[in-house]
């Protein structure tokens, strides 16, 4: 699995390229702006963009959607609690990502918990991490996670939003991420922490596991 970092926007967003090293098939996780930035590293991996996803829902995240999915015909991946933060879709562009057979026309396919995404040879899982949004999710796979605007590398996501929980950010983190090995690297949503990843470990010593 190749990871890409990209620094995108005035708000400091990561988006990521993960490209299966055999197939090439990719995924762009919040493509925010910054498109000559991002498509450099596509281009640098010769890489086929299958899948758009936004860990949430937010617009600083998701303001890319439209540019890259036109540009590459990618489908758009986002938890089903987060969906209502996408504008200018009709019912018929939507389906379950478990059901994407039976709707094989569907532009936004909503993702739960535990599902499963392949490209080519690489799996990533998904995990619910509700608490900075309702729809929150992290992505999971080959000892490293994306963790969105759930977990930076020194702080956390937003609680004062309409549809946030610091209960729900607080036990997302403890119960979720921090219950994965160690040695996991952390790629968050923003650049807003000294240094752009951090591990497991790392976070266990700001939050514990209790």
């Amino acid at each position: 699995m190749i990871i890409e970092q990209i620094l995108v926007t005035g708000m400091a967003v990561f988006c990521y390229l993960v490209v299966d090293e055999t197939t090439k098939e990719a995924v762009l996780i919040d493509p925010a702006g910054d498109f000559d930035a991002i498509y450099s590293r596509v281009d640098k991996h010769h890489a086929t963009v299958k899948y758009v996803i936004n860990t949430h829902g937010h617009y600083d995240h998701t303001s890319g959607n439209d540019y890259v999915m036109k540009r590459s015909g990618a489908k758009l991946l986002i938890h089903k609690n987060d969906l209502r933060y996408i504008r200018g879709f009709e019912k018929d562009d939507t389906a379950d990502f478990s059901q994407q057979e039976k709707n094989p026309g569907a532009k936004i396919l909503l993702l739960k918990h535990n599902d499963s995404i392949i490209i080519g040879n690489t799996q990533l899982w998904v995990m619910h991490t509700p608490g900075h949004s309702a729809g929150c999710i992290c992505l999971y796979g080959s000892d490293n996670i994306f963790t969105g605007d759930t977990l930076f590398t020194e702080g956390v996501g937003r609680t004062d939003l309409p549809d946030s929980s610091e209960r729900d950010l607080a036990d997302s983190i403890r119960n979720k991420i921090l219950t994965l090995p160690d040695h996991t690297k952390i790629w968050p949503g923003h650049h807003y922490g000294r240094n752009p990843v951090s591990t497991v470990a790392e976070q266990k010593q700001y939050y514990g596991t209790k």
